[in-house]
């Protein structure tokens, strides 16, 4: 689902992911494409940020009440680290500013499509880890506490899956901006905050599993025996 109130860009847009061989549904209003999520199923949001009847930051948590794992990735020409973090913090997975090239937003969209046919794919012992009394299901994104499952997004999953393989290690920020992310810009640096803190009240039920901030370094997923 691609919403977009101006409607040259959008046609530009859609006609070249079309022309990739990606279906696409347009919607132009917040409110237009809040109905049509709830009749249609997709693989990915893409959003407008500032559009007409619902802003795509609110539309987001209106997808994310009915969709806790669906990608979001935000498009927008507010740039200020203010309207990236609250992208983050409205469920979005990613923030692509304006203008941006058609190449760059197709490999976005390629990413999360290529983890999303993994994550519903078949399950393999390698994708499923123990954290404490959690058990995290990689692959399906998911996190399981005393039979209660907590579905993850696409990326609070990447990143706790890299944790898990450096449990008990000091991870620097730069490898993990680089192997989530794959970029270290100081954006991305700041939506790592972000999905570290909702990765810690993810965990917080289990007081034995921690994400410790080591100072100037990075970070440690602690699993305490």
């Amino acid at each position: 689902m691609y919403v977009e109130d101006d409607v040259r860009l959008g046609f530009v847009t859609r006609d070249n992911l079309e022309r990739k061989g990606y279906a696409v549904t347009l919607c132009k209003t917040g409110k237009e494409a809040e109905s049509v999520f709830r009749d249609q199923n997709f693989d990915l949001c893409i959003l407008d940020v500032m559009l007409p009847e619902m802003d795509g930051f609110t539309l987001a948590r209106k997808i994310r009440e009915r969709n806790e794992h669906i990608p979001i990735l935000f498009l927008s020409a507010k740039s200020l680290k203010e309207d990236r973090i609250e992208g983050f913090t409205s469920g979005g997975d990613d923030y692509l500013t304006k203008p941006y090239s058609i190449d760059e937003l197709i490999l976005k969209i390629e990413v999360f499509l290529k983890r999303n046919k993994i994550s519903n794919g078949i399950k393999s012992s390698p994708g499923l880890y123990s954290l404490g009394n959690f058990s995290f299901d990689y692959y399906n994104m998911q996190l399981t506490l005393d039979n209660k499952k907590q579905r993850l997004t696409s990326r609070e999953a990447e990143l706790l899956h890299y944790l898990a393989q450096h449990t008990n290690e000091v991870i620097k920020k730069e490898d993990i901006l680089r192997e989530v992310w794959d970029n270290d810009s100081y954006f991305n640096s700041r939506s790592l905050d972000v999905f570290i803190s909702k990765l810690r009240k993810h965990l917080s039920g289990d007081p034995s599993v921690k994400i410790n901030n080591i100072h100037g370094i990075g970070f440690i997923l602690v699993v305490e025996q």
